[in-house]
This record gives structure tokens, C-alpha cells and sequence, in this order.
């Protein structure tokens, strides 16, 4: 079959509920793939929720619905703080990135207390501030960021990434409503290690198929090298 937006590959998948420091719980979904162990984890973090960002914005639904089957993928999306979706409301409320840092610390350690392997980062605009202000103190192989605008990222947090022994990747699109290129190499300059990726023609929101596959395919190539690239745009079922 071919794989479109709203395409769901097999994998097997639970509602999760995290557990904060200071007494929230949120809400969540895990997929895993189906009759084998993961070889790595992404743990997603969304955009802005006051935005419309929530733990179905497209570009995260699609890595769940399609990274288990075809890269052996992880996939952890949850809702921050105050945040909703189908998938339930999680308790708080919206805390600026600040509150956010439990939100993430709860996401890690239902990681490890499932045993997840390798794993990873992924934030989309809001999110990467998240993962760049707090995700360095945390046992991961990365952190993946689609869009950061670095609003409320400082300069400091930035060059705390600079030699941490953690792979920093930044998908940064060529039309991006907040920070360009050009713009992105300054403001990153810091980090002498990372892997700034520009994306001609791309947008924000990375709105299509076609700039859905490419920030996925990128996903991929640093998480799970072994998987050929670009992803497939058809799926066979097993008979």
C-alpha cells in the first residue's frame, strides 16, 4: 500500500500515563514495533501548545505511525502540561518551558524504567527549546531539533551543548518563519560539533509529503544508519 499522511503502519501501541516531580500526570502514547525490540527511542516533544502544538502535530504522529515499522524505531509522544489531544488532557497548565522541565525529566524516566534503548530527542519548534534548555542533564545518545526558533533557548544553554559528548542535529528550513540559515549558523556557532541540516524550501510546519519524508528520513539517518534510505513510499503487508 502506499504510505500517505494519514497512513498507519503495524506496531504495537499503548497509551502511557507520565508521572511528574511535582504531581502531574500526563498523557501519552508508546509504539514499538511489532514482533521484534527497538533498536532506538525517540522521545518527541511538541510544538507550542498555546499554538496548536499537541502530541499529534503531524510531523510526530507520522514518526509514530510509520518509524516502528520501517526503522525499528521507539516512538514516545506525550502531551506537556495543560496540553490536549484525543489521546486525553494532560493535568497543569501551560509553564512557558519553565514547568516543562519535569514534563521531560517524567518522559525520561519512563524511558528507562521501560528499558527503551539509544535514546533521542526529538523536538519540534516549542520542543526544542525544551530539549536544548534541559535535555543535555539526561542520558541520551542526541537531541533532534525540526525548526528552533530559540526564543527562549539563552546563548548559554546553547554552548552547553559544545563538546558534551552528545550529538546535536538541527533541521533548519530555508523559509522558516523565526530562524533562517543564516541566522542559525550564528546563533549555533557555539556548538562546534553539530550538524546544522538547511532545508531548501522548507517551511515551519514542514507542511507535505514531500518535506514530511525529508525531516523523517533525516531522523532515521542519525538514529538508525543501518536503515536505507530514502524511507519507502509503499508498505507490503505480511500475508
Amino acid at each position: 500500500m502506499e504510505i500517505r499522511s494519514t497512513t498507519l503502519l503495524p506496531a504495537v501501541r499503548e497509551d502511557v500515563e507520565l508521572h511528574t516531580a511535582d504531581g502531574l500526570t500526563l498523557v501519552g502514547e508508546l509504539a514499538v514495533p511489532d514482533g521484534r525490540p527497538p533498536v532506538a527511542t525517540l522521545v518527541t516533544l511538541h510544538p507550542l501548545p498555546t499554538g496548536g502544538g499537541f502530541m499529534d502535530s503531524h510531523i510526530l504522529r507520522k514518526a509514530a505511525a510509520r518509524l516502528p515499522a520501517l526503522a525499528d524505531l521507539a516512538v514516545l509522544r506525550f502531551n506537556t502540561r495543560g496540553t490536549s489531544s484525543p489521546r486525553g488532557t494532560s493535568e497543569g497548565s501551560f509553564d512557558h518551558g519553565e514547568g516543562e522541565r519535569h514534563d521531560l525529566d517524567a518522559a525520561m524516566a519512563f524511558v528507562r524504567e521501560r528499558g527503551l534503548p539509544h535514546p533521542w530527542l526529538v523536538g519540534w519548534s516549542f520542543g526544542t527549546e525544551l530539549a536544548l534548555k534541559y535535555g543535555a542533564r539526561h542520558e541520551i545518545d542526541g537531541a533532534i531539533l525540526l525548526s528552533p526558533p530559540l526564543h527562549r533557548t539563552s546563548a548559554a544553554e546553547v554552548a552547553a551543548w559544545d563538546g558534551n559528548g552528545k550529538r546535536l542535529v538541527a533541521l533548519i528550513p530555508e523559509l522558516d518563519d523565526y530562524l533562517r540559515p543564516p541566522e542559525a549558523r550564528e546563533r549555533f556557532s557555539g556548538v562546534s560539533d553539530i550538524e546544522l541540516v538547511e532545508v531548501e524550501g522548507g517551511k515551519h510546519l514542514w507542511v507535505g509529503e514531500n518535506q514530511t519524508r525529508r525531516v523523517l528520513d533525516e531522523i532515521v539517518a542519525r538514529v538508525n544508519p543501518a536503515v536505507p534510505l530514502p524511507l519507502p513510499t509503499v508498505y507490503h503487508l505480511p500475508d
